[in-house]
């Protein structure tokens, strides 16, 4: 190993046996609580329950199952859209009554004068609003800041992060998110969608609530990791398609950005979710607005039509890759205020919730002061006419039939904001204001994301790109004639692409959004560059923030330079092994020593010749159940143990320490043939590590047992072990998991 970097990064208590990763915004409550978060299973533990389940299930018995697959579906499609309606209609009223009400105030004393008042206003219903959003998310559930893709990428990856899909983490959210957008904060609704549908989808797969100790008695098949990750999958794309009405698009951002694992026959059924829950928005939505008969809404996300009078000629494309050269700077500028502001500040010394709550308040006054002073110092007035979409125009000090055009960017929502850039006319903002807005809105965008607030990035992300792609158009003008919404549109995609390296499923969500295929080619063209120019200096946004989490997040391939590694140098040894036939007292002790917790025990014969494999949760529910031999001898047994006990105990399998074995107990003996994996994944010591890599990350394994020549278990490979390589500067690093 002489030849591989050390660098201490993870931290966390114990090895890969313990699989300990700190939480994505929870640390703090993992070292109170001493939750351990745990890694998930998607290779399926073919034991004998299993194979007898499976063999009694008749060719009806599978199509029945497939059937609620699609079922499942379609209620995850059905109750996301419910959710997206929900969120709309909440930030649309509070808004209104925000916006309405400081707009009064402004034209009140605009005359009379002393405007302090109105700032004082807006900037306290904005602080108001996100410090109850603050408040929800750093007092009842901190997982439920930011966006949560990240979370979700992590947990389509493999790795289980605590209470990322329990129901109140999704009441946290919807609510979290309703008062950051009304609080007028720089984020969106869109990223806490995809958290959102995530949520719902892991909950109505299971038949039941956890959280409300409530058992439906459906979906009892699916409560395993491998089927609940499908599941997820779907809901995320269900949020894409609720969020931004694109179906398409939100199956393709499930397959690019969210799922770690894909199968061909998801493709479908992820497909039938994501068109269930726009149509389910749409609907609603049409009859809340008094038009029943209209189902053309395109999500939340309403960026309007686009004509089809593409300048896509050769020099248009040209053109817009100078832009692309500000992108990548102000990316990498992002990327070290983002390390800055998130990392250093709020993990490192913002960590308590009160100080959390006072720091999303400050951000949010800081924000409308900013915008009010922004709009006071503006003179760019323009004619109020029919075409404008202005939903608050503000006089302020223009003349009577004119309005402040830097009201029309700051005094709105970031959606109308977005829309606004997108299809005024030309002449509607002069380069000026377009300048000054994008500088500032960078940066109260960058300060703003790692708050203790329900909020997503892209929004804010569109916003600034169409803001800086509409003055880019200005200034073509000149030239050329040029139409500044249509390079408003390139910019927003350019911007959204730069920061979370979406191509392909970004490029169909623009044309879907947009209702206008013309653009496809420069949206798609802008957005290889943005990313192959972004990649040259930095991750995505999401790879950052999961680096900074520390979390064993497991990429595609492994490490270019590290085929000269073999898994005898990679492996966790030695491995705690259990006989076929095992004494419940070594059980009970080697589940309870707390110095190694252990989630994943090779099953040998006296030689240590592999037998199987059994995980920690399995032998929690047998000593649970007392399923020991001499209790099975005797008639004190009522009934065998069955693969739905394990369900039942599934995914909240109790600690060892609230599992009662008396002395007596203790002294029993335990068989663990007929539940065990009889056939585990195993390789050789010499196997190389891309090979080790690629086995372990094709199948979604946990454990990965290696073995010498006699068959002879010698060591065994988890996430940790894999995830601590990467590439660095000085070539191959290796990460130190550090013993705290």
């Amino acid at each position: 190993m002489a030849n591989i970097a050390k660098k201490v990064s993870w931290s966390g208590r114990g090895d890969d046996r313990g699989e300990r990763t700190p939480l994505l915004n929870g640390d703090e409550e993992v070292k109170n609580n001493r939750q351990v978060p745990d890694t998930l299973d998607y290779d399926n533990s073919e034991n004998q329950l299993f194979l007898e389940e499976e063999r009694r299930m008749s060719h009806m018995g599978f199509r029945c199952l497939e059937i609620r697959r699609w079922v499942i579906c379609g209620l995850i499609g059905f109750l996301t859209g419910l959710i997206a309606c929900m969120i709309d209609i909440a930030v649309e009223k509070l808004a209104g009554y925000k916006y309405f009400a400081v707009k009064q105030n402004i034209e009140k004393y605009t005359e009379l004068g002393g405007l302090s008042i109105s700032l004082i206003l807006w900037a306290v219903l904005n602080s108001a609003f996100v410090m109850f959003g603050a408040i929800a998310v750093a007092f009842v559930e901190p997982i439920a800041a930011g966006s949560g893709i990240p979370q979700i990428k992590c947990f389509l990856n493999g790795v289980k992060i605590p209470r990322v899909v329990r129901l109140k983490t999704l009441v946290i959210k919807v609510f979290g998110v309703i008062c950051s957008v009304a609080g007028g904060l720089a984020v969106g609704k869109e990223g806490p969608m995809i958290h959102s549908g995530a949520v719902m989808a892991a909950g109505v797969s299971q038949g039941r609530s956890t959280s409300l100790k409530k058992d439906f008695k459906i979906f009892e098949y699916f409560r395993r990791d491998t089927e609940k990750r499908d599941f997820v999958s779907a809901g995320a794309a269900a949020g894409v398609s609720a969020a931004f009405g694109a179906p398409v698009g939100g199956v393709l951002f499930s397959l690019e950005e969210g799922a770690s694992f894909w199968n061909q026959l998801l493709t479908w059924r992820i497909f039938f979710a994501s068109m269930v829950s726009t149509f389910t928005l749409n609907f609603f939505l049409s009859i809340y607005h008094g038009k029943p008969g209209e189902l053309s809404s395109p999500g939340l996300i309403n960026f309007g039509r686009f004509d089809s009078d593409c300048e896509c000629s050769v020099m248009y494309v040209v053109q817009k890759q100078h832009t692309l050269i500000v992108l990548s700077h102000r990316m990498r500028l992002q990327h070290w205020l983002l390390r800055f502001s998130h990392a250093v500040l709020c993990l490192r010394y913002i960590h308590r919730p009160c100080l959390q709550v006072m720091e999303a308040m400050l951000v949010a006054a800081v924000t409308a002061t900013v915008s009010f002073a922004m709009i006071y110092f503006s003179n760019d007035c323009q004619p109020l006419g029919q075409d404008k979409a202005e939903e608050y125009p503000l006089q302020l000090f223009c003349a009577d039939g004119e309005y402040n055009s830097m009201a029309t960017a700051f005094f709105n929502t970031p959606e109308r904001s977005v829309r606004s850039l997108f299809h005024n006319p030309p002449g509607t903002y002069n380069p000026v204001t377009l300048g000054v807005f994008t500088l500032a809105y960078f940066f109260l965008a960058v300060w703003t994301y790692g708050l203790t607030v329900s909020a997503g990035v892209f929004i804010p992300s569109l916003l600034i790109g169409a803001a800086w792609g509409r003055l880019f158009g200005i200034l073509l003008s000149f030239i050329i004639w040029a139409d500044p919404g249509k390079y408003a549109l390139i910019g927003a995609a350019a911007q959204l692409g730069g920061i979370v390296r979406m191509t392909l499923s970004l490029t169909v969500i623009m044309i879907e959004a947009t209702g206008n295929v013309t653009y496809g080619f420069p949206i798609m063209l802008v957005l290889m560059t943005a990313k192959i120019v972004g990649d040259y200096f930095i991750e995505g946004l999401y790879d950052i923030h999961i680096k900074l989490q520390s979390v064993p997040f497991l990429h595609w391939d492994a490490p270019p330079t590290s085929h000269w590694l073999t898994a005898r140098e990679v492996m966790s040894s030695p491995v705690t092994c259990f006989n076929r036939v095992e004494k419940v007292g070594r059980i009970v002790d080697v589940l309870s020593n707390t110095s190694t917790i252990h989630n994943g025990f090779p099953v040998v014969a006296h030689t240590r010749k592999i037998c199987g494999l059994i995980l920690r949760s399995q032998l929690i529910v047998l000593l649970k159940h007392k399923v020991f031999v001499e209790r099975a001898s005797s008639r004190l047994s009522q009934r065998k143990l069955q693969l739905k006990d394990f369900r039942d105990a599934y995914p909240r399998f109790p600690p060892i320490q609230s599992i009662h074995v008396s002395q007596d107990e203790r002294e029993c003996m335990m068989d663990l043939t007929e539940f065990m994996n009889p056939t585990p994944y195993t390789v050789p010591q010499e196997t190389s590590l891309p090979r080790v890599f690629k086995l372990f990350r094709a199948l979604g394994l946990r454990h990965l047992v290696v073995v010498d020549n006699e068959n002879r278990v010698v060591g065994l490979v988890t996430r940790k072990d894999l995830a601590r390589y990467h590439v660095g500067k000085d070539g191959l690093e290796e990460l130190h998991l550090a013993q705290t």
